[in-house]
């Protein structure tokens, strides 16, 4: 049987469709929580440079005319004197009155000797402004700003601004979105097998339902067997009740087969007695000989129609060993005058390992036809062999039956298998032994080969249907 390939598979598109979904939301959820963290922590960093800012702007003193005094040293944050340390400030005149801007007139000890360039703004009273700029050795600064005068000359504005080296922020989004990333790594896997878990126990009945019907096609039930799940019990049940109606119409039809054979052979049993009776001998024997060979071709059509049916049916199950040993006894006690040596491994008949996936009838009709031809013909040995077909899909059995007689020419083999083809008619039969085993082998889905035994005669080599 050709099984599927992975992408047809039930379980590849529930895990395939599970890990898109999982790696999707995962992925959004990684994004989100990296950007609501970073607008977290620029927002604290944001507040935090506001303070200084306040605190900044509270401290500045204006002289007379109007110019900012220098800002007192004692600053609470040590950073404000520690060259380059990242937190700086600076105040910058406004180019209004005189038309000239000074640039850093009072800037923080941390500056040094640079002065933060700033980009031209208009501020209103009481607004502040957030800048990104590049500050002292190339490092990005948050910058904020506000303008700010002498409460009595209004018109000389001056800028003050706080900045600070964003690289802490940056850090700690990093490392945060790093540990982030890992934790979420971490989830995925864990879902994944939770995911694994959840379609192996959700799909385990359907393995079930699979093995059950894998018994019913190789013999071993015949009928779907096993407890499953409210939603699959619903199919077996069905499944149960259709090979029950099969199972019944083709044991119907049988039936019928049988009853018209039965009514056919009557009248024909009826005119071979009166043709036995009659005085005209040519007349009596033309009718006998007509009514055995309607008989024979009504057991013929029989065995078809039984074997039609029976290879059909689920279930069918006939261990070779047991059915091969009565029909060899058979053999041996019918041609006992004629010393004829059967040779099989004693083990055989015992073994119920090897078993034909069909109804024990069909398979002795089969055997026994082909050893009694094999009988017949033989000389003095007759060899009989079974064994698996190795790699065979569906499973089949090679059933083997050679003999030390005269064989068959190649160029007849085939012809032997037709109706009444007889290869010596000094032989008695009616030429529909092996038409009849050919037809059998090819309901069942199997086939006959004939060839050189290796003891001179004839090899018969019957490939049957097996029960794994």
């Amino acid at each position: 049987m050709i099984r599927p390939g992975w992408a047809a598979s039930l379980r590849f598109r529930l895990l395939a469709a599970t890990l898109v979904a999982l790696s999707l939301a995962l992925l959004l959820a990684g994004l989100l929580l990296a950007g609501l963290f970073r607008q977290h922590v620029e927002r604290q960093f944001e507040d935090t440079l506001r303070l200084q800012l306040d605190q900044l702007t509270a401290s500045v003193n204006f002289n007379a005319a109007g110019d900012p005094l220098p800002m007192p040293q004692a600053l609470p944050d040590p950073r404000w004197q520690q060259p380059y340390s990242g937190l700086y400030w600076q105040i910058d005149g406004n180019a209004e009155g005189d038309g000239l801007e000074q640039r850093g007139l009072l800037r923080s000890r941390s500056l040094w000797d640079t002065a933060l360039a700033l980009p031209a703004d208009a501020l209103l009273d009481g607004s502040v402004h957030a800048h990104q700029v590049t500050g002292p050795l190339g490092v990005r600064l948050l910058l904020l700003e506000r303008s700010v005068h002498a409460a009595d000359q209004p018109e000389r504005r001056w800028r003050l601004v706080v900045a600070a080296d964003t690289r802490s922020l940056e850090e700690a989004v990093t490392r945060f979105s790093g540990m982030l990333a890992a934790y979420l790594v971490l989830l995925f896997l864990l879902l994944v097998l939770a995911a694994l878990a959840q379609v192996y126990v959700g799909l385990r009945p359907l393995r079930a339902l699979e093995q059950a019907v894998i018994n019913v096609r190789e013999g071993r039930a015949q009928r779907l067997q096993g407890q499953f799940p409210a939603e699959v019990q619903a199919l077996s049940d069905d499944f149960n009740l259709v090979l029950d109606r099969h199972a019944e119409v083709v044991e119907r039809a049988r039936h019928h087969a049988g009853n018209l054979a039965h009514a056919v052979k009557t009248p024909l049993a009826v005119l071979a007695q009166a043709a036995a009776q009659d005085p005209r001998p040519a007349l009596a024997r033309v009718v006998q000989e007509q009514v055995q060979l309607a008989t024979r071709h009504i057991d013929w059509h029989l065995s078809r129609a039984r074997a039609a049916g029976a290879q059909r049916l689920p279930g069918q199950r006939t261990a070779i060993g047991p059915a091969l040993g009565g029909l060899i006894r058979v053999m041996q006690r019918v041609h006992a005058a004629r010393g004829l040596v059967i040779e099989c491994d004693a083990r055989l008949s015992n073994n119920t390992a090897l078993s034909f996936a069909g109804e024990e009838q069909d398979l002795q009709e089969m055997l026994g036809n082909v050893l009694d031809n094999a009988c017949k013909w033989s000389r003095h040995t007759v060899r009989v062999s079974v064994a698996d077909v190795a790699d065979a899909s569906p499973p089949q059995l090679r059933i083997c039956i050679e003999d030390d007689g005269p064989g068959i020419d190649e160029g007849l083999r085939l012809q032997v298998l037709a109706r009444g083809v007889r290869a010596d008619e000094s032989v008695p039969g009616s030429g529909l032994g092996l038409a009849i085993v050919a037809d059998l082998v090819q309901l069942y889905g199997g086939r006959l080969q004939l060839g050189t035994s290796t003891l001179g005669g004839l090899k018969l080599e019957l490939y049957l249907p097996a029960v794994s």
